[in-house]
């Protein structure tokens, strides 16, 4: 089967495919990449912090929001690692940009989380 004859699904079917291929990207970052594995565990800690903590809903989204942030931009640059890796294995300057692109990405993400966490967890403990 070539890549078109996935593209041409229609309706609940290309949902359902979506779905099982966005499955196989997690278990196959969650198995290829240990700073996914690192990210992942902490979401599954800060997560329920966020809900626990008796800030405005508000504030619980952005918490929520930043963690899932770090965990979408970590995929990406999995996705990014691959491709230059598929491409070949030679050492070239583009495949180096590339993935410290990709790696500068998910340290601005981290940081941001960080940022928004010490930003709100000062103001709730600090009232």
């Amino acid at each position: 089967m070539d890549s078109s004859q996935l593209k041409n699904k229609q309706g609940g079917k290309r949902l359902y495919n979506a779905l099982c291929f966005s499955i196989k990207g997690i278990k196959a970052a969650w198995k290829s990449e240990a700073a996914f594995r690192e990210e992942i565990c902490l979401a599954v800690v800060m997560v329920p912090c966020a809900l626990w903590l008796s800030v405005p809903l508000v504030e619980k989204i952005l918490l929520i929001s930043v963690v899932i942030l770090v965990l979408v931009t970590e995929l990406l640059n999995s996705a990014i690692e691959s491709v230059v890796d598929r491409i070949g294995s030679e050492i070239h300057p583009l495949s180096g940009q590339a993935k410290d692109v990709g790696s500068a990405a998910v340290m601005f993400t981290l940081f941001l989380c960080a940022g928004v966490w010490i930003a709100i967890l000062l103001q709730h403990f600090s009232n």
